[in-house]
């Protein structure tokens, strides 16, 4: 299991999952895939989804959920239940876990898909439509130079 660290600046209440996972070969070239997760257990079609990316290729797979840190994670029991469910993935995976709180979800998710060298980024449909201002729209933006985005409808 790999944990990362809140960077500097950015707000408590950030879960990240971490996978690592070799397999495969890719020519020599890691394929690194960053998955975006809620502690919900429908996000396990993500994780299947970031695996299956890597076919048989050589790469990383990281999971990761980001917690504001007004959310009580661990605070009750289906939150208990929820880091259970994203840690049994990870072992099923072969990958690691790493959780992390912050109030800026954006720069936490950005920061660790640049730290990891993430090629491809999973993540879900946003609740907030297809407005430009929503948070996934930004994090295409932001990462336009540094990976791919792939969102995956509900």
């Amino acid at each position: 299991m790999q944990t990362g660290s809140i960077p500097r600046g950015l707000p408590q209440g950030c879960l990240f999952v971490y996978f690592w996972q070799p397999i495969g070969c890719n020519g020599g070239k890691m394929k690194n895939i960053m998955v975006c997760v809620t502690g919900q257990k429908t996000c396990d079609r993500l994780i299947k989804y970031g695996r299956d990316l890597l076919d048989g290729e050589q790469g990383e797979l990281l999971i990761i959920h980001v917690a504001r840190s007004q959310y009580k994670f661990l605070g009750g029991t289906e939150d208990g239940a929820a880091l259970d469910y994203l840690y049994e993935k990870a072992k099923e995976y072969g990958a690691g876990l790493t959780v992390l709180k912050s109030d800026d979800v954006l720069e936490t998710l950005i920061a660790q898909a640049r730290k990891n060298q993430v090629d491809i980024v999973v993540i879900g449909e946003s609740r907030e439509g297809c407005a430009p201002s929503n948070m996934v729209a930004k994090l295409k933006e932001q990462l336009a130079d540094d990976a791919e985005l792939l969102i995956i409808p509900a």
